[in-house]
């Protein structure tokens, strides 16, 4: 008995119709007639209330549901979740989902109606888009099911509560790689660079073909063949890239609901896959007030899970990077030179001038990249119209912090260290851009 009460809830039309039994009674009282007639339309609701029951509650397994989600999800992405429906009952209901969202999506008003024809299956999909990673909580499905009478709704509910983990944008991941793949990347704004000269690994003599180096001509081959021979060259494989992620402070401020944080994570994970496709060996460093994780640089394709692990559940704390301890532990720790990655932020210009001698001493043994965010809020209000002085001053401002951006970006440059300054959500396009521009460039 409590289980039944527990699910039996009343439909919206239900106080319909009573509203419309009272109208009339209140109507009766200037027409008599009617009455007599609304009183035998009570019996009637009545005996249809009954039968509204008695069908609904006939069949104990009237309905089922499942929803079906991936164990990881991908964060900052579009992830499918997928409810499939199928009506057991021999007439057509109406029903109301309510699929019950982790707490993170602070989703309260989730609700989706449809009705099913007798033994009809049906799937119900929609998307989430999480922003931090770590660890989900999906509770019940629950399904308000009503006969074509709408009077009363029993509740099923399926699905015991399910945990599911946001894992790095693996979906992004994918996204680079089946371009590379395909050669597709200035799609999404990969640029062409043009191959100065070629590296020095050879791989073969071949015959030449129309388009071929004339600089390449093996000229010894040729006399022997008695026709044209060309060498042929490859990109060197197996250099030691490390992406290096800042923890600090600096990382917490979000972009579209994302922490800079999550876009370095993300962005390391996508060019790491690119690397390991481009035969080079990918790794992994994060650091703060000391060193807290190291990936050895490998070429396995068994490296990027290691990574993918190790950036699943770390985050930024309230203290500055130490940049002399990541200096030492650089020297100490990495020792062929390798192409750095260094994922950090900075606001202003003094931030920099602090840690610059520590960049210029890992530059002068290892090709550095220091990548840096645009403040893409100071942007909006840098093209917003100044109307009122108020507005003069905050205008000017931000183009100040604007002005300072681009000023490290020289500072950086004057003293040996490459720079990346980027919008957070071109941070992987652009990361990748400058790896391939090393590869076509033979600095790597």
């Amino acid at each position: 008995m409590i289980q039944f009460f527990k699910s039996l809830y009343v439909h919206n039309r239900f106080f319909i119709y009573i509203s419309v039994i009272s109208a009339l009674f209140l109507v009766s009282f200037w027409i008599p007639v009617l009455y007599s007639a609304t009183w035998m339309l009570v019996w009637f609701f009545v005996i249809a209330m009954c039968i509204d029951l008695i069908i609904l509650y006939r069949f104990k397994n009237g309905f089922s549901a499942k929803r079906i989600a991936s164990e990881k999800l991908s964060n900052s992405d579009d992830n499918e979740i997928a409810i499939t429906l199928e009506n057991n009952y021999p007439f057509q209901v109406f029903i109301s989902l309510i699929d019950e969202l982790p707490a993170q999506f602070q989703k309260r008003d989730f609700e989706h109606a449809m009705s099913l024809k007798p033994g009809e299956k049906s799937t119900y999909t929609y998307t989430v888009r999480p922003v931090e990673r770590g660890e989900y909580a999906f509770g019940k499905v629950n399904v308000f099911v009503s006969s074509i009478l709408q009077m009363f709704s029993k509740r099923y509910s399926f699905s015991a509560e399910e945990s599911v983990k946001v894992y790095p944008s693996y979906i992004q991941m994918k996204k680079y790689e089946f371009l590379a793949m395909h050669n597709n990347l200035t799609e999404f704004g990969m640029k062409k660079i043009r191959r100065i000269g070629h590296t020095m690994e050879f791989e073969q003599i071949k015959n030449y073909i129309p388009g071929d180096d004339i600089r390449t001509i093996n000229w010894k081959a040729t006399a022997k063949r008695a026709e044209l021979m060309v060498n042929q060259y490859q990109d060197e494989k197996s250099q030691p890239i490390y992406s290096m992620i800042d923890l600090g402070r600096v990382m917490k401020m979000p972009f579209e609901g994302l922490k800079l944080l999550d876009y370095a994570i993300n962005s390391t994970l996508a060019f790491s896959n690119i690397a390991l496709l481009k035969n080079d060996k990918a790794g992994m460093l994060t650091f703060s007030k000391k060193v807290e994780k190291i990936v050895a640089a490998s070429n396995k394709k068994t490296n990027l899970s290691v990574i993918n692990e190790e950036l699943y559940n770390i985050t930024t704390d309230f203290s500055d990077a130490n940049f002399a301890l990541l200096y030492a532990n650089i020297k100490r720790k990495i020792n062929q030179r390798s192409l750095l990655i260094l994922y950090t932020n900075f606001e202003h210009i003094s931030a920099l001038k602090r840690q610059l001698s520590y960049l210029k001493a890992i530059a002068k043994k290892h090709l550095l990249v220091t990548v840096f965010f645009e403040n893409t809020e100071l942007d909006t209000l840098i093209k917003e119209n100044a109307e009122d002085l108020q507005s003069v001053y905050h205008k000017t401002i931000a183009e100040k912090y604007a002005y300072e951006k681009r000023l490290m970006i020289k500072e950086l440059e004057k003293n040996a260290v490459h720079a990346i300054l980027t919008k957070p959500q071109h941070l992987s396009v652009n990361v990748i851009n400058k790896y391939l521009e090393f590869k076509a460039k033979g600095m790597i």
